[in-house]
């Protein structure tokens, strides 16, 4: 039977309901409307047990969420296995599983072992990924090894998602399927984690150090599995001793006592503070296991500030996390209701604008624009507004919610066509248009001004990016 994760009362458990509300108030305090960034969900687990469930909509309990690096854990739990079923050890030579790629390595490369591309700290001085990209024969394992080992492999940390994804290669090369396929009957199964989707390389292996999707429950039971060491619903599903040794410090990345980036580095695990330990991902993906309190918290979300999330953490939840039994609590029954409804922000503005009339069904052509949007026309209804454009040479028909979110299939950006829309009217001629790609972290604004009865400006900006984001301009006329 599948893991299936029971439901308690907090105080049941030992934590105080007031101290999940004190997080859930903070990380919403700190939340913006302008950039849409905010948290998508929590699942929180004490002995084993939910405690504290919630999704922000129009974030949903079984949607799956992309986890950027927190892909590397699991990445890494698979090597676990290929160690445990004498596939491979942590001492191989990384060359010795690509003889035909590096014929001739340099001493440094012939040095790298496969617990240096685990702990981050395989030599390079620069992540390796960028060169994949680039690569035009898309050999993304060539990529990896063209770049120079300027360091001694074991000495110096640097976060390579490259070296993930060698791990992954190494997994296929072994033992002949994808990565995805090999953790199938070994994890996902086991642990009831239904329909995972894992991204793929050129060359088709999947790309290790991100792009796998799952749900927040699955984050948490993969946390469960941890915490008990590989032990779960009576079957020990790996070695406690991988567990343990994946989780530890290998290697220092910092000296600042006050983050939770300079705690140290395991096997595709950071350590934090508290004695404990975390697989994390880009924009707020979270596993976050706290064994001396028998705890586990996973969470998505759209974040630029990473380190905010964990300092609340230390700061309300661990603080109302006791050793025994609690009695019942009022605040419960607060909980229990803010759980139930949790929100994102809503546009703020007014519902109606005296022009949707005089550009009711109109078709504005757009110049030329790096998202694709070609034409865009408005039809307006009381409490709907059906957005239909040309993107990419392709019609895409969008309904717009006026104070509520809306589903649609529209295809805004290659991650997700899964979005949910909202609107307001920030003034008289300026419509703001809100869209939840709420399998990622990400959200597009969509700034409509009808400048005047032939000409309209549209402006776009994505909430979050790693190389920083902005609005961009295009303008258009009525045909």
């Amino acid at each position: 039977m599948p893991l299936q994760l029971k439901k308690s009362t907090p105080e049941s458990q030992g934590v105080k309901s007031e101290a999940i509300l004190k997080f859930i108030d903070r990380v919403e305090q700190s939340r913006t409307n302008e950039v849409e960034q905010d948290i998508h969900s929590l699942v929180m687990l004490r002995h084993g047990a939910v405690i504290a469930e919630g999704y922000w909509s129009p974030y949903e309990s079984e949607m799956p969420h992309m986890l950027f690096s927190l892909s590397k854990s699991f990445t890494s739990t698979a090597i676990g296995f290929a160690v445990d079923e004498g596939y491979i050890s942590v001492d191989d030579f990384v060359v010795s599983y690509f003889k035909d790629e590096v014929p001739c390595p340099s001493e440094n490369l012939a040095n790298m072992r496969i617990k240096h591309l685990l702990s981050m700290s395989t030599g390079h001085i620069v992540d390796t990924t960028d060169f994949f990209f680039q690569r035009e024969d898309n050999n993304w394992v060539k990529a990896f090894f063209d770049v120079p080992v300027e360091k001694e492999p074991g000495t110096h940390f640097l976060y390579n998602t490259g070296a993930t994804y060698i791990l992954s290669v190494i997994i296929t090369r072994v033992t002949g399927v994808k990565l995805i396929d090999y953790l199938r009957p070994r994890l996902f199964e086991p642990l009831g984690i239904n329909n995972p989707t894992w991204e793929t390389c050129p060359m088709g292996y999947n790309t290790g150090g991100f792009g796998l999707s799952i749900t927040t429950k699955d984050i948490a039971k993969f946390g469960q599995l941890l915490l008990e060491k590989g032990f779960v619903d009576g079957k020990q599903l790996i070695a406690p001793s991988w567990v343990e040794e994946a989780t530890k410090a290998h290697i220092s990345n910092g000296d600042d006592p006050n983050s939770d980036w300079s705690q140290g580095y395991g096997y595709q695990f950071w350590r934090c503070r508290n004695n404990s330990y975390r697989g994390d991902g880009a924009f707020g993906q979270y596993c976050i296991v706290i064994p001396e309190r028998d705890v586990v918290i996973a969470m998505t979300g759209g974040l630029a500030d990473l380190q905010k999330p964990l300092n609340i953490i230390w700061e309300e939840l661990l603080p109302g996390t006791m050793d025994n039994e609690l009695p019942e609590s009022v605040s419960y029954e607060k909980l229990v209701n803010k759980l139930s409804t949790l929100s994102v922000m809503l546009p703020v503005g007014r519902n109606t604008s005296n022009v949707t009339e005089s550009i009711q069904n109109k078709c504005y052509k757009l110049d030329r624009n790096d998202m694709g949007f070609e034409s865009v026309s408005f039809l307006f209804k009381p409490d709907l507004i059906t957005m239909t454009c040309e993107v990419s040479g392709k019609r895409q028909v969008a309904k717009i919610g006026i104070g509520k979110w809306l589903d649609n299939n529209l295809q805004l950006s290659e991650i997700s066509d899964c979005v949910r829309i909202a609107s307001t009217w920030q003034d008289e001629k300026t419509l703001l248009v809100h869209c939840r790609l709420v399998e990622t972290p990400f959200a597009w604004l969509l700034r409509f001004s009808f400048v005047s009865d032939k000409t309209i400006l549209m402006e776009t900006k994505i909430n979050l990016a790693f190389e920083g984001t902005k609005w961009v301009s295009v303008e258009g006329t009525r045909v």
